[in-house]
C-alpha cells in the first residue's frame, strides 16, 4: 500500500518565510503549499483537496489569521491549524486556540517545535 504524504499550507505575508517554511516542509517529507494572503488560500480550495494542516500567520494585510481561521471553521472545514506570528498581543493566544487552532507559536521558530505542532494537529485531527 502506498502511503500519501501529508499537505501543508502555508499562509504568511513574508516571502522569506514561505520559502523557509516550504523548504523545511519538503526536507521533512511533506507536501508544501504556500500562499501569499488569506484571499489566496481560499482561492486554492476552489482547485483541489484540502491540506492535512494549516499553517497561519497571525498578522497579515487585509484579512487576519485570525479572521481566516473563523472563514476556515465556519464554513464547516475540518482543518487542523497551527498559528504562528511575530507579533504576539496579550489575550491573542487564547483566542486563538479558544476558535479551534491546535497551536499558537511565536516566530522566530524552531524546526522541531513547528513539525511537532504539524504532527500532533494532523495525528488529532478528525
Amino acid at each position: 500500500m502506498v502511503k500519501t504524504r501529508h499537505r501543508v499550507a502555508v499562509v504568511d505575508d513574508g516571502e522569506s518565510i514561505r520559502k523557509a517554511l516550504q523548504r523545511l516542509l519538503r526536507a521533512s517529507d511533506l507536501e508544501a503549499d504556500t500562499f501569499a494572503s488569506a484571499q489566496d488560500f481560499l482561492a486554492s480550495l476552489q482547485h483541489g483537496r484540502l491540506p492535512d494542516c494549516l499553517v497561519l500567520d497571525l498578522q497579515m494585510p487585509g484579512t487576519s489569521g485570525l479572521d481566516l481561521q473563523r472563514q476556515v471553521t465556519g464554513a464547516g472545514l475540518h482543518l487542523p491549524i497551527v498559528v504562528i506570528t511575530g507579533h504576539d498581543q496579550p489575550g491573542m493566544q487564547a483566542r486563538c486556540l479558544a476558535a479551534g487552532a491546535r497551536a499558537y507559536l511565536r516566530k522566530p521558530l524552531e524546526a522541531g517545535t513547528l513539525l511537532a505542532a504539524i504532527e500532533a494537529a494532523i495525528d488529532t485531527a478528525p
